[in-house]
């Protein structure tokens, strides 16, 4: 592996695997064993062990999809702004694919990337340690893992609503090609974030928020519920409207597909 000490923009190296358990995993040993630096991406050609939101396994095609992690530098911001970097993260995907789609893409709170009502991808950050309580103190390196369905057309029957941009637009794709086109917007909207104020990434995330102003249906413990999704806040709150409840945390409540 070349040197990393110099590594400063999140496309500036770019490993291909061919085969791996997680990239996501394979970023965290790097960070543990102190060799990480800020812009570290590997994409994967296949993945056997991926991971989704809480614990769910994220399943993809060999050679069809954008199955990729990069480390990031995230000791600028506190603990407490934990979602800014999951909502530009979203912004930043949902960015690049609306360039092959152009309309009809949304962001599924808190990270989904959505097509109409189908899902194209997801996104799973993590860290090498348990985020700080602090409100103050930052954590050093967060790990974004960004699995998206490129080429792929079958999807195993257990997954509700898959989507590929294949299907969408009906053309072939070079997922190397594409992940390393997607990592010129991470890098874009991640230094939005170190170095601009978030509102305005919080108001594009909004303009884009999945199923915004419509009656949708959540569950939180066994009581299911009707309510009208609002906005989404800076600390990652999701607003509603006609619940007993004006807020929720994720994973306090489930979307009902």
């Amino acid at each position: 592996m070349q040197s990393i000490t110099s590594i400063h923009h999140i496309n500036d190296t770019f490993f291909e695997l061919s085969s791996t358990d997680s990239t996501n995993n394979h970023a965290l040993k790097l960070i543990q064993e102190k060799m990480a630096a800020h812009g570290l991406t590997f994409f994967a050609h296949e993945q056997l062990s991926g991971r989704g939101q809480h614990g769910k396994q994220w399943k993809t095609e060999k050679s069809s999809n954008i199955i990729l992690s990069t480390i990031l530098d995230t000791s600028f911001l506190p603990s407490a702004k934990h979602f800014q970097l999951i909502a530009t993260m979203a912004v930043a995907v949902h960015d690049f694919f609306s360039k092959y789609t152009l309309h009809d893409n949304f962001i599924k709170w808190p990270n989904d990337i959505y097509w109409n009502n189908r899902k194209a991808g997801g996104i799973l950050i993590e860290t090498s340690s348990p985020i700080p309580q602090s409100s103050i103190k930052a954590w050093n390196w967060a790990i974004v893992g960004i699995g998206l369905n490129i080429n792929q057309v079958i999807f195993p029957d257990n997954l509700p609503n898959p989507v590929s941009l294949k299907q969408i637009t009906g053309k072939d794709y070079d997922p190397v090609t594409m992940a390393k086109d997607l990592c010129t917007y991470i890098d874009k909207w991640f230094l939005q974030l170190k170095n601009e104020p978030f509102q305005p990434i919080l108001d594009y995330y909004n303009q884009y928020l999945y199923q915004k102003n419509n009656t949708i249906k959540l569950r939180k413990g066994n009581i299911a519920f009707d309510c009208l999704i609002k906005k989404v806040d800076e600390q990652g709150f999701l607003h509603v409207k006609g619940a007993t409840s004006d807020k929720f945390s994720f994973g306090e409540v489930q979307w009902i597909v």
